[in-house]
């Protein structure tokens, strides 16, 4: 069932090691960092799916302090949406993220994840971590994130239906529900 999805974060991961490598003094991603794990983004139904079966193979005391920080974020992601605030300055805290700084689901992590160190373009809207060493207006490798969220939804429709498979979700309300 998640095979497709797999290859997916495979070509993404790839995408992301090449930039990596090209440019390492720009792309600043390590173990520690969580800048990205306070992004605020909503995640595919495929994702979804992956990430839910990852988080329940955990033991009960992970999860438990998973959900914990989840109704928090889900609380702080209601208000921003009632607030029509913008998304992509937000910060909250990922459920999946421990207070040692790691993410329990990292093999399970979302393509906005594994893309989140190196310049991405979605639509007109450019993105690249702000703590990374990339300069405004010089010419980079920019992975076009429009091609992999088209193929996260049509995976997700065909494992469930235009209806359900059109779906977004943030990560906290994967967990709960």
């Amino acid at each position: 069932m998640f095979k497709d999805l797999e290859n997916l974060f495979d070509f993404a991961d790839r995408a992301v090691a090449d930039v990596q490598e090209r440019y390492s003094k720009e792309v600043r991603c390590k173990k520690g960092c969580t800048d990205c794990c306070h992004a605020v983004f909503d995640v595919s139904l495929i994702e979804a799916l992956y990430i839910r079966r990852h988080f329940d193979s955990l033991d009960r005391k992970q999860r438990r302090a998973a959900l914990n920080i989840a109704k928090k974020a889900l609380k702080s992601w209601d208000q921003l949406v009632t607030a029509k605030a913008d998304l992509s300055l937000a910060r909250i805290r990922c459920p999946l993220l421990t207070d040692s700084g790691e993410c329990v689901c990292y093999k399970a992590r979302p393509i906005n994840c594994r893309t989140y160190g190196i310049p991405t373009v979605i639509g007109d809207r450019s993105h690249v971590c702000g703590l990374s060493g990339f300069e405004q207006g010089k010419t980079y490798p920019t992975l076009n994130l429009a091609h992999l969220q088209k193929r996260l939804y049509e995976l997700s429709v065909a494992l469930e239906g235009n209806e359900r498979g059109k779906r977004r979700w943030p990560v906290a309300a994967v967990l709960l529900f």
